[in-house]
This record gives structure tokens, C-alpha cells and sequence, in this order.
């Protein structure tokens, strides 16, 4: 290495949403960190340093969009303003100042009643629903024609909209009853502005007229045929406008990209200024590819100057160059951990858990290839937490902290038994275990008996990656907005 080039240290953050969990009957009392076998997860946690995190502050239960803008350095409090925005510009839709968006479902609705049944209309909803969203994308509404609408399809039975024009305010509430079998809401103004109590009237319009065209479509007349809920009704929840920030590199001097097939999560990252890669299969649920999402965030951390990989661009057909002087900081987003969670599937998030062990075995590995082939240019770090504990006895999301590691990649290498063994790692892609596949019982398994034992080569004695070992680490509890100068400062501590 010439003596003028500087070495790049490089960040492979991998957040696993919903991690958290509580001690659980079902698993001999462990949490399902404690239960499932992984020996990856644990060598970081014995080559690195180690702390609990509250995502935002002790005793909080909050969702993953205000959770992430704290881990990334932005206090919600400031800058919050509902996650509509997030939502829609991670599902495809540019916004400008003044716009305002909706994290929505489509949804079943008794027309007798005014009763939602059901918050969902179908959990597998990846043909039908970009079919109903073309259908509502650029609709009028009667008596606001100044209006412009657009809807884009997320994930699952999730959608984006935007409404565009003059005089509209973020501060309303939504159409959703948040539970089923509760009456569709109307939204009212949140505030006494005149502007509130315009966009109330527009956005009650928007959703009688969204349900006009619904009941009328083709797709729901096939879906009443089949004896299929009916995809009536379009809940319109965290009314949003689009956040201005000051963009994550300026604020921590890392060039930042992300892989995030969870729409809020995207559009979050698009908010900030971070680079959206994609990752062919990932789809931000059960079925996702774990392998591709390790192997796009690899080829982005170690991309020359000038051949970064293409990134995602909010309401464009086309795809733009990545940064021109590479990426610094990769996030890899991993969500199908908080769906196990919300589902109440306990041996499920377990097995999930060892696919996620796996899949950061095989992005070590890559990253180790180029570090040793770089001669000094680069060198790497694996840091890996959580945004908030989804415990599968609630099935929602709660106050528990979120363990939190990290450490050199070269040390990481030598706690997985060396570069000989982790290059053997195979690279095939692999899906996440099904339910069926995570066995019937594992009331009392040893669960650990199999885990690797790992020599701990820095910074504290922590060997194991999971709630009750973090508590040892010598980062002690901490707050979320205090996390990336954890980061950064490990990064300047290693030289």
C-alpha cells in the first residue's frame, strides 16, 4: 500500500427487527436468542465489545420507523412526522414539501355496519394488490379536483398513498381502527388549523371514493367468488410528511447504503439520504433470500471508487449510479424475526435466528475475500443489534432492550476458528425454515448444547450474543441515539 492511501474502514450494520424477546416457557426458560444455535452471532459478540440498548429510551415500546431514525442519530422527538412518508417513498412514490402520505392496508369492511372484520384482506396479497393500485393510482376526487392521488403497492396487503396539492396538513388522524371488529374511523384535525380541518374533509373523501372503486373491480368480484374476503376498503393510518434532515453522511461522515425490501424501512433510509441497493429475492418477509441480501451489501462495501452498484430512485422507471466514491457504512435490514414475533411463532423466530446466523457467516466470508485481497486498503467491521423486542408471548412490540455487538472483521475471523474455516462457508442461497420445518416441541432442549465456544479476543467477556450476556458488556445499557458514536468510535479506537 503506497504510504499516502488511506485505509477505509468499511461497516456491515446488520439490524434484525424485533429481536428482543423475554425468557419463554416453551424454551426451558431462554429467550430465543438464548435457544437457537448461533455460533456467528456469538463469535462477533466474543471478538468485539459488547452493551443492552434501549432503541430510543427505557421503558419505551416503539415501532421500528421511530426506533430506526433513533439508531441512525435523529431523535424522533424532533423529527418524527409519522410514517406515511416512509411507507410511500420505499414503495416507489416521490414526494415533495407540502405532500402528504399514508401507511395503509387493504382491508375488509362490512358496507352494512361500517364494521372493519378484518385489518387485512388476505396476508398473500403479491398479485392482487398492484392490480387494485393501478386501478386507485391518479383517481379524482369529486369535490377536490385540485387533488392529486397516487398509489403504489408495498408488501403483502400493504400499500402507499400519496395526496398532492395545496394546503394540506400532516396533522390528522387516520381511517384505521387499529384492531378488527371495530367501526372505520373518520379522520378529524388534530390541531385548530384551517389546513387540518381542510385535509380531514379531503382525506374522508379520498377513502369513501377509494371504496367505490374497489367494491366495482374484477379482482374482488373473483375474490367473493372464491369465497375470499373482500379487499374493500383502503385503512389510510400515519399521516406523514416528507422529513428534512440533515443527510446521514454529512452528519456522520460515512457514505451510507441500504438493502430494505420492508417499504417503511426503504423510505425511511430515501429520507435520510441513504442509498437503496436492491438484493434479487429479497422480499422484506418469510420468504426472502437471506444469501443475496449478504452478498449486495458485500459487493457495495467493496466496490471500487467508481463501480458502485445501482441504487433504487423513488418515482423514476429507471435505476441511478451508485456514490462514485464508494459506501462506507451498509445496512442490511433483516424484518422476517419481527414477523415471527407478531405471530406468535416461537420455534419459528428460533430457526429464523440460525438462518440469520448462517447468512452473516456468508457475508464475513465475503468481506474477509476482499480485506485479504486489498493489500491494507480496506478493512472491515461487523456490528449487528436491533430496532425493538417483538416478544412472541404479546405478539407485538415492546419495552425490552436489544443486545448490541461489535467487531473487527479480522477478529471475528480468528473466533470462528480461523480463515481456513470460514472460507469454506458455502455461498448457495437458502430459505428461511418454514413453521412446519421448526419441529413440534422444544420444551426442554438444551437448546445451546450444541453452540460453538468461542475464545474471546477483545474487548470484554462476553461470548455469547444474546439479552442476558450483553448485560456483562463493557458498553454497559445505553440509549439508541447514542449508538452510531458508539460505532464511530470503535471505528477510530482500531487502528
Amino acid at each position: 500500500m503506497e504510504a499516502h492511501q488511506e485505509r477505509r474502514k468499511r461497516v456491515a450494520f446488520v439490524l434484525i427487527d424485533g429481536l428482543g424477546d423475554i425468557s419463554i416457557p416453551k424454551l426451558g426458560g431462554k429467550t430465543p436468542l438464548q435457544a437457537a444455535n448461533i455460533p456467528s452471532l456469538d463469535a462477533i459478540a466474543s471478538a468485539g465489545i459488547n452493551g443492552l440498548m434501549d432503541p430510543v429510551e427505557v421503558g419505551l415500546g416503539c415501532g421500528s420507523d421511530t426506533a430506526h431514525l433513533s439508531l441512525l442519530g435523529y431523535d424522533p422527538r424532533v423529527y418524527y412526522r409519522g410514517r406515511g412518508a416512509f411507507e410511500s417513498m420505499g414503495a416507489g412514490l416521490a414526494m415533495s414539501p407540502g405532500d402528504i402520505a399514508f401507511k395503509s392496508n387493504f382491508a375488509t369492511l362490512d358496507e352494512k355496519s361500517g364494521t372493519v372484520v378484518s385489518r387485512r384482506a388476505d396476508r398473500h396479497f403479491e398479485e392482487e394488490g398492484p392490480i387494485l393500485c393501478a386501478a386507485l393510482d391518479g383517481m379524482k376526487l369529486p369535490s377536490f379536483p385540485e387533488y392529486e392521488v397516487r398509489v403504489r403497492y408495498a408488501t403483502e396487503h400493504r400499500c402507499g398513498v400519496v395526496v398532492k396539492g395545496p394546503k394540506l396538513s400532516g396533522n390528522i388522524s387516520g381511517t384505521d381502527p387499529l384492531k378488527d371488529n371495530r367501526l372505520l374511523l373518520e379522520a378529524k384535525a388534530l390541531d385548530n388549523t384551517e389546513e387540518a380541518h381542510h385535509t380531514a374533509k379531503v382525506i374522508n373523501e379520498l377513502s369513501r371514493e377509494i371504496s367505490r372503486i374497489l367494491v366495482s373491480h374484477p379482482v374482488n368480484a373473483k375474490r367473493v367468488a372464491e369465497g375470499k374476503n373482500i379487499a374493500n376498503v383502503v385503512l389510510l393510518r400515519g399521516c406523514g410528511i416528507r422529513i428534512e434532515v440533515p443527510p446521514f453522511q454529512k452528519k456522520h461522515c460515512l457514505r451510507p447504503c441500504m438493502v430494505a425490501p420492508t417499504k417503511i424501512i426503504a423510505g425511511l433510509g430515501l429520507s435520510l439520504g441513504i442509498d437503496i441497493l436492491e438484493a434479487p429475492g429479497a422480499t422484506g418477509d418469510y420468504r426472502t433470500l437471506l444469501t443475496s441480501k449478504a452478498i449486495a451489501i458485500a459487493n457495495a462495501l467493496s466496490a471500487p471508487s467508481n463501480k458502485c452498484p445501482n441504487v433504487f430512485v423513488p418515482g423514476e422507471d429507471e435505476h441511478k449510479p451508485g456514490r462514485s466514491d464508494g459506501y462506507d457504512f451498509g445496512f442490511l435490514h433483516i424484518k422476517a424475526i419481527d414477523d415471527a414475533g407478531h405471530d406468535k411463532a416461537t420455534l419459528f423466530k428460533v430457526r429464523g435466528l440460525e438462518a440469520v446466523d448462517k447468512a452473516i457467516l456468508q457475508l464475513g466470508k465475503l468481506l474477509w475475500k476482499v480485506e485479504s485481497e486489498s493489500s491494507g486498503m480496506f478493512e472491515y467491521f461487523l456490528c449487528v443489534t436491533g430496532d425493538h423486542s417483538t416478544p412472541v408471548e404479546y405478539g407485538d412490540h415492546s419495552f425490552e432492550t436489544v443486545p448490541f455487538t461489535i467487531c473487527r472483521l479480522r477478529d471475528f475471523v480468528g473466533a470462528v476458528g480461523g480463515e481456513n474455516a470460514l472460507l469454506k462457508t458455502s455461498l448457495d442461497p437458502f430459505p428461511l425454515p418454514t413453521v412446519a420445518d421448526s419441529g413440534e416441541d422444544m420444551a426442554g432442549e438444551e437448546g445451546n448444547s450444541v453452540r460453538r465456544q468461542v475464545e474471546a479476543f477483545g474487548g470484554d467477556s462476553v461470548s455469547e450474543f444474546n439479552e442476558i450476556a450483553a448485560a456483562r458488556g463493557c458498553l454497559g445499557r445505553f440509549p439508541g441515539g447514542e449508538m452510531m458514536g458508539v460505532i464511530k468510535k470503535f471505528l477510530e479506537l482500531n487502528v
